[in-house]
């Protein structure tokens, strides 16, 4: 939908690849000017693919969201849209997991978020701002194997919901999506693994991964027009998995 971001900019952390870098390009297609932030020296590359702005960074390090913010304002002189994608993966199970692996899953994927939310949210319009996060289906139905990761992606979704009430009457709608199995970086190794195929891909009624353009839609979707009684929300772009499993037939 060509234009649907005309006039709005965007701020779109974790977007040097994957899902981030899949969203940036979805919203500057439709129109608006995005700052990709990231730590990974990429996210130039995928900005120059978009004619975005890049930003290399941290966002674990204090002080990061403040850094962001003054970033985007000066770049497009108005903030109207975040998307909080920027995360890891890797988690283990509560038993095998020290201190500082517990920290880094914590800190990276929950911590930032929420301050990078507070300092871009005295500049979102009020009406019309729009916050949407990156939560995962690991953080709303128990995996085994991934506590860290888990507990804080099922953070994303309850921030998303203490949000939306706090910031409804203001006009500034909160969301969230929570990917099941993408094609990522993230989950290249997983997928090649005979185990995680079993486990978590085959009974996925779609029976198959995501591409990051299709979680991509699913985030414009959030931040536009077209949602405008959306908030709230944490939508499963799962093929299916949350909803119920796959039963294969014999021989499958």
């Amino acid at each position: 939908m060509p234009g649907r971001f005309t006039g709005r900019a965007a701020i779109v952390t974790g977007a040097a690849r994957g899902i981030g870098a899949a969203t940036a390009a979805r919203l500057a297609r439709e129109g608006a000017q995005v700052l990709l932030a990231d730590r990974l020296p990429a996210v130039t590359d995928a900005a120059a693919a978009i004619g975005g702005r890049a930003l290399a960074i941290d966002l674990a390090e204090r002080g990061a969201g403040e850094r962001l913010a003054r970033v985007a304002l000066d770049s497009f002189g108005r903030i109207d849209i975040l998307v909080n994608n920027a995360g890891i993966g890797g988690s283990r199970a509560l038993a095998e997991s020290d201190d500082a692996l517990i920290e880094r899953f914590i800190d990276t994927n929950l911590t930032s978020v929420l301050r990078v939310t507070r300092a871009v949210l005295p500049h979102l319009p009020r009406p019309g701002g729009r916050i949407v996060s990156v939560s995962s289906v690991f953080g709303i139905a128990g995996v085994p194997g991934t506590t860290a990761y888990a507990v804080a992606k099922a953070g994303i979704a309850q921030l998303t919901r203490q949000l939306a009430a706090e910031l409804g009457p203001t006009g500034i709608l909160v969301n969230a999506v929570a990917p099941g199995v993408i094609e990522t970086a993230m989950t290249e190794g997983h997928l090649q693994k005979d185990y995680y195929r079993r486990a978590v891909l085959e009974p996925t009624p779609l029976r198959r991964a995501a591409k990051p353009e299709e979680v991509a839609a699913v985030i414009a979707f959030l931040a536009s027009e077209d949602a405008s009684y959306v908030t709230g929300q944490v939508i499963g772009v799962d093929g299916g998995w949350l909803a119920g499993r796959h039963l294969p037939r014999d021989g499958e």
